[in-house]
């Protein structure tokens, strides 16, 4: 990166489209739960959990991420997680975010479902009220829980709306998890006016994209890594104005890449594909959002004015609406200005 470019980042307004609820969750805080439920299994020692969250590969991942959502146990801790989250948010000039919730996990473990909402959306709106970070949910469907997790979270999506909720997505492995047994589920939750964000094409191939773009009528696709394989898809992709919610180091952290220089985000770039920045799990793969925007700058060789159209790209594919976008890219484009104002 040029000289100085992290410090525009750093500063930069933000919004962040890819980013998990649990998988937010800092190691202060997992440190904290796991010394409440230590039958968890956890390391509770801050310095034990870099190596806890040193993943072999994908199924690993899971496996821990899984552990890590046995420790919320209760609506306090539901509430806990939620505005350290949007504290962290605070920290990296982020302003909004549409943090992808999974539901089912915590209301399968006992959490009363309107407990569980309660403590969402409180934390919400003590966010935006204290950090001035606007949050917004995604309800995910955990792949690997098969077609029950889905009427659960379509019942919660659909029934027991929460103000905040604006997107319905799909998570977990995508290996023996194919998309369009989940075609009712999310015909149903879009027909409420909800938008459809699954994620495709992290861990294999093309074609699990094209059934999300198909059977799951995407609006957006987690990841799809793997799209930069099938130069159709991409065209498609390009002419749709379907955005790819890339995050790069997490790619790598499990495995579905080998290396930050093989990412395929140049070519996504190349083709025409909006691509926006995330960070997906960050405290477990060791990064932020952040650093995340300095990996792509880097990959695709960008100054303080190509990130910042980076920024714009993903408040415009953001479920914001009209207005609000127009203030956030204006903020951005102020940070901007300002920046080569003072820059030689």
């Amino acid at each position: 990166m040029p000289d100085g470019l992290a410090d525009f980042i750093a500063g930069l307004p933000k919004a962040e489209l890819h980013v998990h609820h649990v998988g937010s969750a800092s190691p202060r805080i997992v440190s904290e739960l796991a010394a409440r439920h230590p039958e968890a299994g956890v390391p509770s020692d801050p310095e034990a959990l870099a190596g806890y969250f040193t993943f072999t590969d994908f199924a690993h991942f899971i496996q821990v991420y899984l552990s890590v959502v046995g420790l919320i146990r209760d609506a306090e801790d539901v509430r806990l997680l939620t505005y350290e989250v949007a504290r962290d948010m605070a920290r990296q000039s982020v302003r909004y975010a549409e943090l992808t919730v999974t539901p089912y996990s915590s209301v399968a473990r006992g959490i009363p479902d309107g407990a569980f909402l309660e403590a969402i959306e409180d934390a919400r709106t003590a966010a935006e009220r204290e950090l001035g970070v606007v949050l917004r949910w995604i309800f995910d469907i955990p792949g690997e829980a098969g077609l029950a997790a889905a009427e659960e979270t379509t019942r919660l999506a659909t029934t027991m709306a929460p103000d905040g909720l604006v997107g319905f997505g799909l998570g977990g492995p995508e290996i023996g998890v194919p998309r369009p047994q989940f075609k009712p589920y999310f015909d149903r939750a879009l027909a409420t006016g909800l938008h459809s964000v699954p994620h495709a094409g992290e861990t294999t191939g093309p074609e699990t994209i094209w059934d999300a773009l198909t059977s799951l009528r995407a609006e957006r696709i987690g990841h799809g890594t793997s799209a930069a394989r099938d130069p159709r898809l991409l065209e498609h992709l390009a002419e749709r104005g379907i955005p790819l919610e890339v995050c790069p180091t997490s790619n790598v952290a499990t495995r579905a890449i080998d290396t930050l220089a093989e990412h395929p985000v140049g070519e996504m770039v190349k083709a025409g594909v909006t691509i926006t920045v995330n960070s997906d799990d960050p405290p477990m793969f060791g990064t932020d959002l952040n650093t995340e925007y300095g990996i792509v700058a880097g990959l695709l060789g960008l100054d303080a004015a190509g990130v910042a159209e980076l920024a714009r790209a993903a408040v415009r594919a953001s479920f914001l609406d009209t207005a609000a976008k127009s203030r956030l890219t204006e903020e951005i484009d102020a940070h901007l200005t300002a920046w080569q104002r003072r820059t030689p």
